[in-house]
């Protein structure tokens, strides 16, 4: 496989940090991007036999400012970016829309859709110029109407990524840059660990729907990766958790007994 570069926003961790991983096994060279020098750092430590194919560069990814840096420091590395993924998502503490902090509600507000909006039109742009390359916006939960309360803002922010992705595509579309999402499904990070934290009824309810649909990391961006990799659609919508085998699991839940909380 040619050496393709990738940029990975958010990857200090998690989906991300997964990602990263199988990329990097896949014989890419990877741009691992933390949002401080220490979480980046942290990350790069992981990485420590892959011979000069990855970089770490922490940036601030909800700033025009930080994801310009980025991408230039990817391109100083490796001389050009092939796949960008904006990965990078933050939630909130889970209570009602009207009881989170405001400062909270904007930091959401600033890298999921700020971010979102930013790390897809200066890849775009850069890609233009070099006449090829790949951009994909994570979706995560609202991105498709879930409602799960306490969680407002975030899935807000997702169901704009959602719109975004689609309209930027369609505006994209003569370009010969492919621009699309991609859909981990439900991924036992440490995101979903905390929506289930309190040990309220309800949160042991999200439990047991969480070891029906959930997945881990590796399985999820085994996957992800593969797609990525190989997709030629002009506007792709990859999605590891589809309705088909959210059915089947159910199905079998009765017979499949998984326990990712214990």
């Amino acid at each position: 496989m040619q050496n393709l570069v990738v940029v990975i926003t958010g990857s200090s961790r998690g989906i991300g940090l997964g990602l990263a991983k199988r990329f990097l096994e896949r014989q890419c060279s990877v741009v691992v991007n933390g949002s401080t020098p220490e979480s980046t750092r942290k990350a790069l430590d992981q990485f420590a036999g892959f011979n000069g194919r990855v970089a770490g560069v922490p940036a601030d990814i909800s700033t025009k400012e930080g994801i310009a840096f980025l991408y230039e420091e990817a391109r100083r590395h490796f001389g050009r970016v092939d796949i960008w993924v904006n990965n990078a998502g933050i939630s909130h503490d889970k209570r009602n829309i009207w009881d989170v902090d405001p400062a909270e509600i904007d930091r959401v507000i600033d890298t999921n859709i700020r971010g979102l909006i930013y790390g897809t039109v200066i890849p775009f742009r850069e890609m233009q110029r070099q006449g090829s390359g790949k951009i994909f916006n994570m979706e995560g939960l609202g991105s498709d109407g879930f409602m799960l309360d306490g969680l407002t803002a975030y899935g807000t922010s997702k169901s704009a990524l959602t719109y975004f992705t689609r309209s930027f595509a369609h505006e994209a579309r003569n370009s010969s840059v492919q621009v699309g999402t991609i859909s981990p499904g439900m991924v036992v990070t440490d995101m979903l660990l905390k929506t289930v934290a309190d040990g309220s009824p309800e949160s042991l309810k999200n439990r047991k729907f969480f070891n029906i649909v959930a997945d881990d990391v590796d399985t999820v961006t085994a996957f992800l990766c593969e797609e990525m990799l190989s997709s030629k659609e002009q506007s792709p919508r990859i999605r590891w958790l589809t309705k088909s085998k959210m059915i089947g699991r159910f199905l079998l839940s009765p017979f499949r007994k998984r326990d990712f909380f214990s």
